[in-house]
C-alpha cells in the first residue's frame, strides 16, 4: 500500500509542476481538471505521509524487542507497537476506501426532473410531495435551488417540476434519486378507503459546463411563450418564459421562472447543455448500473427504486433491501442515512470487485 500511496504522491507533485506551466494555466478545460486532481489527492498524501510514519515506528519498536534486553524497555514498547498496529490497520482500512475512484461528475451541480406516472392526480400530488421532501433536504445541505419550470395539473399537483441545483457534491448525492418513486396510500380523492399505487419517476443530471458542451449558437431556435403556474397578472400577460430547441438532435428546454426573459434564456441554455451531455453520461451511468445495484441509468424510468407506504409509515429502498418505519421524518427531508447507506453498498461492491485507484 505504501508504495501505491507514494506513487500517488509523485503523481500529485507532478499536477503541482504542471500546474505552474503557462501553457496549462491558458488552457482553461485542462487547468480546470489538474486543479481539481490536485485537490483531489491532498487527503491521500496526507495518509502516506502518517502511514509511513507509523510503519517506521513499527519496525523500531519491533527492533527494540529484539535486542533491548532492558524488561521496562521492552514493555513499553511491545505496549506501543500494539496501539501502533491497530492504527495502522485502522488507517489501511480507511485508505482502501480513499482509493475507490470517485466518479468525476459528483462534485458537479444538478438538474433534478421530477415527472408523474401512472395514478392520475394522486402520482401528480406525489410529485410534489417528493419536491418538498428534496427541498427541506437541500436546506439542510445549505444547497440553492432554482425552478427552472413547472406544469401544475389537478388536485393541487404537478405533471413536473424541473429545478437546478447549486452546492457542494450535490450530483454525487442526488444521483441515487434517479429512479422510479412508488407510493402507496389512500388518495384524498378516494372515496371508499382504498389504498392506492402510484408512481414517479426522478431524473437527476451532472450540470453541463461550458467546457463540457460547445453549441453552435445557429443550430439554436428559441420561442417564447407566457408561463404557467403562480404569479398572478404577470404569467397571464407577459411572454418571459423561453423555449430553446438544438436542432441537430431536436433536444429541448425550456424556462419560466423567471420575469426576465434574459434570465429564463440563461436557465434554458445551462438545461439544454446538460440534456446534450447527457446522451453521452448515459452511456457512462448504463456502464455502472449494468454492474451494480445502486445507481439505475438516468434515463430508465422504468426502474423501481424506493417505495414509500403510508398506512405502514415504511420507506423501502429496493436496491439494498433497506427498510426504515419513519416515513413522516423521510419524507419531510431526512433523507440523508438513505443515502449514505447506498453509497456504502456501492463502496463495498466496488471493493469487492477491485476497483481502486491505478
Amino acid at each position: 500500500m505504501l508504495d501505491k500511496l507514494e506513487a500517488i504522491k509523485n503523481r500529485r507533485l507532478d499536477v503541482e509542476q504542471q500546474l505552474s506551466d503557462p501553457g496549462v494555466v491558458s488552457d482553461m478545460k485542462r487547468f480546470k481538471k489538474l486543479t481539481k486532481e490536485y485537490k483531489d489527492l491532498a487527503p491521500l498524501v496526507e495518509a502516506f505521509e502518517i502511514l509511513k510514519n507509523i510503519t517506521s515506528n513499527i519496525e523500531n519498536n519491533r527492533g527494540i524487542l529484539k535486542s533491548n534486553e532492558d524488561s521496562e524497555m521492552k514493555e513499553m514498547a511491545k505496549m506501543e507497537l500494539d496501539d501502533l498496529e491497530d492504527q495502522k490497520t485502522e488507517l489501511e482500512e480507511k485508505v482502501k476506501h480513499m482509493l475507490i475512484p470517485v466518479d468525476p461528475e459528483d462534485s458537479k451541480n444538478a438538474l433534478i426532473e421530477i415527472r408523474s406516472g401512472t395514478g392520475g392526480d394522486e402520482a401528480a400530488i406525489f410529485v410534489g410531495d417528493l419536491f418538498r421532501m428534496y427541498t427541506k433536504y437541500m436546506e439542510k445541505k445549505k444547497w440553492k435551488l432554482e425552478l427552472v419550470s413547472q406544469n401544475e395539473s389537478g388536485a393541487g399537483g404537478f405533471s413536473k417540476i424541473s429545478v437546478n441545483v447549486t452546492g457542494e457534491n450535490v450530483y454525487g448525492d442526488m444521483k441515487y434519486e434517479s429512479g422510479v418513486h412508488r407510493v402507496q396510500r389512500v388518495p384524498k380523492t378516494e372515496s371508499q378507503g382504498r389504498v392506492h399505487t402510484s408512481a414517479v419517476s426522478v431524473v437527476v443530471l451532472p450540470e453541463a459546463d461550458e467546457v463540457d458542451v460547445v453549441i453552435n449558437p445557429a443550430d439554436l431556435r428559441w420561442d417564447t411563450f407566457r408561463a404557467s403556474g403562480a404569479g398572478g397578472q404577470h404569467v397571464n400577460k407577459t411572454e418571459s418564459a423561453v423555449r430553446v430547441t438544438h436542432i441537430p438532435s431536436g433536444i429541448v428546454a425550456e424556462s419560466q421562472e423567471s420575469r426576465q426573459q434574459l434570465r429564463n434564456r440563461e436557465i434554458a441554455m445551462a438545461a439544454l447543455r446538460t440534456r446534450i451531455y447527457e446522451k453521452e453520461y448515459k452511456k457512462h451511468i448504463e456502464a455502472i448500473a449494468s454492474k451494480r445495484k445502486t445507481m439505475v441509468s438516468t434515463g430508465d424510468r422504468s426502474a423501481k427504486i424506493r417505495t414509500y407506504n403510508y398506512p405502514q409509515g415504511r420507506v423501502t429502498d429496493h436496491r439494498i433491501g433497506l427498510t426504515l418505519y419513519h416515513l413522516d421524518s423521510i419524507i419531510n427531508g431526512d433523507i440523508q442515512h438513505i443515502i449514505d447507506s447506498l453509497k456504502v453498498a456501492e463502496n463495498a461492491e466496488k471493493l469487492k470487485a477491485g476497483e481502486s485507484i491505478a
